[in-house]
């Protein structure tokens, strides 16, 4: 059954804000499993009013005050209600239930996603949780996106976050920014967290669309918020670097009807430059403060050898190769050495870089990402080998989640059976 014009735009609507309603929320009510479920309460009487009254003309105010009435009952309930609620709840009483605007959304949202962050990233949660529930909460991915970008099942995902919600309500962990020594301490998971949620917008897993520029410009905006707490950590400078030159590239990554368009088939002249020297910039700042350059400045590094290349023709492929080798020291993976195998290939043939895929092919992380047999059809495609290339390219196509990333690869795998027939009528 076929979503109506407006469900899709309430589904896009909450895409946008429900990081931020669940954020206001859990300042109330200091517990974001139950800020998430009143967030979620919210947008079921969007869905059922909605359809009949028409989009309000600010849905995250409307979305917002809805969630906070619910949130006031909750608090009522459990007997929390002092003097201040009492007040906004008469006050908010008092308005039309159309009546909404910005000043519903009161508080300062930054403050609140930020504390919603450390929150999700705290501690007492493993590593897979902390990720999973911000990417849940922050960046509003579903259970499938999450587990697809972490290669393991969706009902591992699913059981982490509802388990990270009891940890944390069990915990009673408070609803703040941490300071001092333990305000550093947490940072790397969090540096991991908004990596990630930019990752998913840069490149969806899933649906129809290839990029989502909402989750890269909010994990862009939650970097520069912590850069600016934190300046003299390296590490920050050099994530929001990568992500400012990445977002760079956003006008040129789809066509009008939103197919990909390859990096070396972009069209330059259209990258942001304001954005581009903005991550250089920030990328100086992560050189200047010293030190061996962690995974996030040497990933910032390569995306600038990009940035700073006028024509593809021009693109530093050696050093790009020797940055992968290092980062490879610092952040081994495979995905890491799948790149660094693509680098090569760029810089010395693609015989260099077919050695390193099929190395590769056995490696058991990397049994269902479908960049693995993509690269491979492509170094195929390139050393002539066109039947070989052919099946690589369905193989990929069979395994990405994304529509439009699934179409580029059938159409590889169509340029093969044509570069065949090619070369039989030769």
């Amino acid at each position: 059954m076929k979503l109506s014009s407006t469900h899709r735009t309430i589904d896009a609507i909450w895409r946008i804000e429900s990081a931020k309603i669940i954020a206001g929320l859990a300042r109330m009510v200091r517990d974001v499993g139950v800020a998430e479920d009143l967030a979620q309460d919210a947008l079921v009487v969007a869905l059922e009013k909605w359809p009949e009254t028409g989009i309000p003309d600010n849905p995250g105010a409307w979305l917002m005050t809805t969630a906070k009435r619910r949130a006031l009952d909750w608090l009522r309930r459990k007997q929390l209600l002092g003097r201040k609620y009492e007040e906004l709840g008469r006050e908010m009483e008092s308005r039309h239930e159309d009546d909404f605007d910005a000043a519903a959304i009161d508080g300062d949202v930054s403050d609140d996603l930020l504390r919603l962050i450390f929150t999700t990233c705290h501690p007492v949660l493993s590593f897979e949780a902390r990720v999973a529930l911000t990417l849940r909460l922050l960046g509003g991915l579903t259970t499938v996106e999450i587990a697809h970008a972490f290669f393991v099942p969706e009902p591992t995902v699913a059981q982490r976050i509802v388990r990270a919600k009891r940890t944390l309500a069990a915990a009673r962990v408070p609803f703040e920014v941490p300071q001092g020594t333990e305000l550093k301490a947490r940072l790397q998971s969090v540096y991991e967290v908004i990596y990630l949620m930019f990752n998913e917008g840069y490149s969806a897993t899933s649906g129809e669309n290839w990029i989502r520029p909402v989750l890269c410009e909010e994990a862009l905006r939650l970097g520069r918020i912590l850069a600016e707490i934190v300046p003299g950590e390296s590490e920050i400078h050099g994530l929001v670097a990568l992500m400012e030159i990445q977002s760079s590239r956003f006008k040129t990554r789809v066509t009008p009807t939103g197919e990909p368009i390859l990096l070396m088939d972009q069209n330059r002249a259209l990258w942001d430059h304001l954005l581009i020297r903005r991550g250089l910039a920030a990328l100086q700042r992560a050189e200047r403060i010293g030190g061996m350059l962690g995974p996030y400045a040497l990933q910032a590094s390569i995306a600038a050898c990009h940035a700073r290349a006028r024509t593809p023709e021009e693109t530093d492929w050696v050093r790009i190769s020797a940055l992968y080798e290092a980062l490879s020291q610092v952040a081994p993976s495979p995905v890491v050495e799948l790149n660094r195998a693509v680098s090569l290939a760029m810089a010395f043939g693609p015989e260099v870089g077919l050695e390193i895929v099929d190395a590769l092919a056995s490696e058991p992380s990397l049994k269902g990402y479908h960049l693995l047999p993509s690269v491979r059809g492509d170094f195929l495609f390139k050393l002539g080998r066109f039947k070989e290339a052919c099946e690589e390219f369905k193989r990929a196509a069979s395994l990405t989640h994304n529509a439009r990333e699934r179409a580029l690869l059938l159409g590889r795998a169509s340029d093969c059976v044509a570069a065949t027939e090619e070369e039989g009528r030769l």
